[in-house]
This record gives C-alpha cells, structure tokens and sequence, in this order.
C-alpha cells in the first residue's frame, strides 16, 4: 500500500471546496506551500481567502456554480489534477424519527449530492493529466463497519454515500489513471467539530493532503484514517 508522492506540486492545479475555514483552509494552505495553483471554492463571496489563492463562488448545491467554476479553472489554468471535496454542513444528535425533512434535504444535498455534482463537471479536466486525484472527505460517522448510533441519521449515511461516490469513481475510471480515495479525518477542532474535539486542524488535514501527493499508480479506491487504509 505504500505510495510514490510528489515531493512538489509545483505546475499542477488543485480545487477544494469549502476553503474558507477549518479542514479546507488548512488543506487549501498546505497544497499552497507544496506548489500547487490552488482554486478555493466558497459559497459566499464574502468569505476570506489569501490572496495567493484563486477564489472561486461556489455553494456546491448549485449545479450552475460548479459548471462556471469547472470552466473558469480551465480558462484560467487549462488543467486540474487534485479536487478536495471537503464542503459538507452536520446538524448532529437527533434520530431519524426527529431529525426534520428539511435538515435531511440540506445534509444530502450539501455533504452528498454536492461532491457527486463537483466530480460531474471536474471528471473530464482530471481525466486529461496523468494521475488526477479526487480525495473525498468522509468521516468514521459514515463507516459500516463502526456502529450507526447515536443519532445523525443524514451526516452518518451523507457520508457512507461519499464513500460509494469514491468505490465507484474507482471502479468507472480507475483504469484511465483516476485516483479516487476517501479519507477520515478523525473527531477535528473545527465548527463542525466543536471545542471538544481531540484533534487539532492541522493534524485532521494531514492524510487529506498526504493523499493529494499521490503519483501517478499510486493506491485508489480506499477508505483512510492516519495514512492507513480502514474497513469501508
């Protein structure tokens, strides 16, 4: 399972959506430091963003946004090799019985339907450079093989659908050199995360950036917490 990592990303072209604050900031800034051109998707434009970084508007709810957004990266760029779906919203604790249709409409639509519509219009740009990386940030809530209790019914199976999202963009385009991999990123200090977390946001960004180094034939298809690949 051990992969060959670019050292660099200088030339090549990453898009992570949700770069405004937490995880996505934090992996947004470490494919910055590695070289990479880095398009940070925001669904306001009044988010912030270093100015080194290309902002794009992009509520990954909206199938308008992402296709602009698509054809801004290869008007600007003229190429795309990492995307990082890592928008997602949680509204935690309720059970399905009392968690309300519209929390599940807003969860499914951001945290799933979301990264399948960014992969939708990105597909074609990461199929023409040699070993495209698509890294879906999933969560050990949405693990069949860990217990489903204690209620957030939408965030554990929005995310247990993320990884069907990564087996199957393994399975459909694996052969033309595609590098789709889940990641968990463990319980993280951030909004969603909350206070108590016991993880800072630098360690919850590690493997998520450690994946985007991935070289060409590199391990795909996969679920990973902390550099190791774990039961789906």
């Amino acid at each position: 399972m051990a992969p060959e990592l670019y050292d660099s990303l200088e030339g090549q072209v990453a898009l992570v959506t949700g770069a405004n604050r937490g995880l996505g900031r934090q992996i947004a800034a470490n494919l910055c430091d590695l070289g990479a051109t880095v398009f940070a998707a925001t669904r306001s434009v009044r988010h912030d963003v270093p100015d080194e970084w290309e902002h794009l508007l992009v509520d990954v709810t909206q199938e308008g946004e992402i296709s602009d957004a698509a054809d801004e990266i290869f008007q600007s760029a003229g190429r795309l090799d990492i995307v990082v779906n890592n928008a997602a919203i949680a509204e935690f604790d309720a059970d399905i019985v009392s968690e309300s249709v519209d929390a599940i409409d807003r969860t499914l639509a951001t945290n799933l339907r979301g990264p399948m519509l960014v992969c939708k219009h990105t597909i074609p740009l990461l199929l023409q450079s040699d070993g495209g990386r698509v890294v879906n940030l999933s969560s050990g809530m949405g693990a069949l093989s860990e217990a489903q209790t204690g209620g957030s019914p939408s965030y554990r199976i929005s995310k247990t659908g993320v990884n069907g999202l990564t087996a199957y963009l393994d399975g459909e385009y694996g052969e033309e050199g595609l590098l789709a991999n889940s990641v968990s990123p463990g319980w993280v200090r951030t909004e969603m995360g909350g206070a108590e977390a016991d993880r800072p946001i630098e360690a919850g960004a590690e493997t998520p950036t450690w994946l985007c180094r991935f070289r060409p034939g590199s391990p795909a298809g996969h679920f990973w917490r902390d550099r190791d690949v774990i039961e789906w």
